[in-house]
């Protein structure tokens, strides 16, 4: 059976490893250290790494990994990586230590960003989102569009509610402060807030998620409810109804400024 583990990096990067018997693969690997102190720690064999988009928070460790335990990397057609890479395109399939992974295309955040979904890792969904899809909130949008990117967390958003959701920062406290300011009466964000503080006071991670709870906190899978939507053109001082991009555009430019 696959095991899942998160190795921090940087000030809020996770680092996802899977692991079958002593044979392992990585995510979004953005520094190297912490990535070989879990190996070495527990004698795995560092077979294959995953890359969602070209960040260097993202893309940092690849070379010495590949120099020092020769794993083959997988990552984005279209995006600059440290080559050599093997390029994936929407609807491709990589085979990971028994596991398929889907690649699905979500640009928004960059251009060329993609996810990887399996429909059965140990039994559930799992999806690695990088920084498209975090707990509570989403990606700022470097590279692509607005509509680019609702359609993008759209897609996300029709995977299985079950779908265990791997994003690749700890961002979700204050992404549930936003939600909370959007949407004062969703009970299920203050109840999660109050979850995932706890966790945080006691250094644990608040992921993975899952599409289900997305889809009850996330103001920006939430873009046709009435609340989220009369927020969002309040806060854009818009006094006609907005279409679904046009909320979404108006959530993530307040979300660039809140404090």
């Amino acid at each position: 059976m696959p095991a899942l583990v998160s190795i921090k990096a940087f000030a809020d990067n996770y680092i996802w490893l899977f692991r079958v018997g002593n044979r392992a693969w990585v995510v979004d690997p953005g520094e190297s250290a912490g990535v070989l102190g879990y190996l070495d720690k527990h004698h795995l064999i560092l077979e294959g790494i995953l890359l969602t988009h070209h960040h260097d928070d993202h893309t940092g460790g690849v070379e010495h990994l590949r120099s020092v335990r020769n794993a083959r990397v997988y990552g984005p057609a279209r995006e600059r990586l440290p080559e050599p890479v093997i390029r994936l395109l929407h609807g491709d399939e990589v085979d990971a230590l028994g596991v398929r992974f889907r690649v699905i295309d979500v640009p928004g955040h960059t251009a060329g960003h993609i996810a990887y979904y399996a429909e059965d890792f140990d039994g559930r969904p799992l999806l690695f989102c990088g920084d498209t899809l975090f707990s509570g909130g989403c990606g700022r949008l470097f590279e692509g569009t607005p509509a680019q990117m609702f359609a993008s967390l759209d897609r996300l958003a029709g995977l299985p509610g079950d779908t265990l959701v791997c994003c690749a920062h700890e961002y979700t406290v204050g992404n549930l402060r936003f939600a909370n300011a959007v949407e004062p009466g969703n009970r299920d964000v203050v109840e999660h807030l109050d979850r995932c503080l706890a966790l945080r006071a006691r250094d644990e991670p608040t992921l993975p998620s899952s599409i289900k709870q997305e889809r009850l906190i996330n103001p920006f899978l939430r873009c046709q409810d009435p609340a989220v939507a009369n927020a969002a053109r309040r806060r854009a001082a818009v006094g006609h109804a907005m279409d679904d991009v046009a909320v979404f555009a108006a959530l993530r430019a307040w979300k660039d400024r809140f404090a």
